[in-house]
């Protein structure tokens, strides 16, 4: 189950989810983008708002009476909602990162985790964050925020979740080509200026970070929980 997964890393995990031959289900609140992929694909879809408990109780219930116990989780969906200094930022721009970003991620943790525990499904849980839990970029501080408390959430929930045989793991990105980040992308000025933080010198792909995602949820890394593993071209190490 990837939540975000019509769009950006999400569809890009789904796809090779998909190619690998898993049962793939494309969770997303545009349901029209969700549908739609999910029959380019042969996935399965559901619509879902991560930061509605409603919604993400009735979307896990469809799910799992429909196609079986969720054995995959990815934490995926997510947005910047705006940027700006901290001192002047909207509040709205504020409640949405929060409320997407870490209370939507909370919500799905919560809800597949118990799952898990009742199915006793051993499974994976992957979350994507971001290097911004670690790395502040100025104007981007409420999503940076976002993405540490998902970088906490991820090793308390691990914690918890081992003796269960539920691992739980991150993948956290630098700056990734996606719909999101097409307007600064397209701005070869800002672009530059980001690609010389990096010192591999570009700024990655989704195909850059797939893998990392489809590692963790795998039985390879069946050593691996509590941890985060960034994808960011060395940009951590200035």
């Amino acid at each position: 189950m990837v939540t975000g997964g019509a769009s950006g890393i999400g569809r890009g995990v789904a796809e090779a989810f998909q190619s690998a031959g898993d049962r793939v289900v494309i969770a997303d609140v545009d349901v029209r983008a969700a549908h739609d992929l999910a029959g380019e694909l042969g996935a399965e879809h559901v619509e879902l708002d991560i930061s509605d408990p409603g919604s993400v109780d009735a979307a896990l219930a469809l799910v799992t009476d429909r196609f079986g116990p969720v054995e995959v989780l990815v934490n995926n969906a997510g947005l910047a909602g705006g940027g700006g200094p901290l001192v002047g930022l909207d509040i709205g721009v504020f409640d949405l990162c929060m409320r997407v970003n870490f209370r939507g991620t909370f919500l799905m943790t919560r809800a597949v985790g118990a799952h898990m525990l009742e199915a006793g499904t051993r499974g994976a849980i992957v979350n994507i964050t971001s290097i911004g839990a670690r790395q502040p970029t100025p104007g981007l501080g409420h999503y940076e925020a976002t993405k540490a408390a998902v970088e906490a959430l991820t090793r308390s929930a691990a914690l918890e979740l081992a003796p269960h045989g539920i691992r739980v793991n991150a993948v956290a990105p630098g700056p990734v080509l996606t719909p999101m980040t097409a307007g600064f992308a397209s701005d070869t000025a800002a672009r530059a200026a980001w690609e010389a933080r990096i010192p591999l010198g570009t700024i990655a792909s989704v195909a850059d970070v797939v893998p990392s995602v489809l590692f963790l949820a795998s039985a390879d890394a069946g050593h691996l929980t509590g941890v985060s593993l960034q994808i960011d071209g060395g940009q951590l190490l200035t």
